[in-house]
């Protein structure tokens, strides 16, 4: 099993604990207070904007269906049609 938060030893951390610990780690660092959450929004966001598909977020984030990541993260690629086209003309025309 690949864990994020683990104990000292390893062993996986309550999400109590990793809250407490990932705010206190965001006061010493003087960065703004975030859920641990909002991380994984953000990888979506990031995956989605380097060009991969909502099925490899689907998979990435373990969703059980397209259709949790479509309606979480489809308003990211919506604006893409015209990109999703110019690569299409560039495979077609050249």
């Amino acid at each position: 099993m690949n864990l994020v938060f683990t104990t000292p030893r390893g062993t996986p951390i309550g999400p109590r604990n990793a809250n407490r610990q990932f705010g206190e780690f965001l006061r010493r660092n003087e960065l703004p207070h975030i859920r641990v959450h909002d991380l994984r929004h953000t990888a979506a966001s990031l995956l989605l904007a380097q060009g991969l598909t909502l099925e490899d977020v689907k998979r990435y984030l373990g969703h059980s269906s397209i259709v949790q990541t479509s309606n979480t993260y489809g308003h990211l690629v919506a604006g893409r049609s015209a990109e999703v086209a110019a690569g299409m003309d560039r495979a077609v025309i050249g």
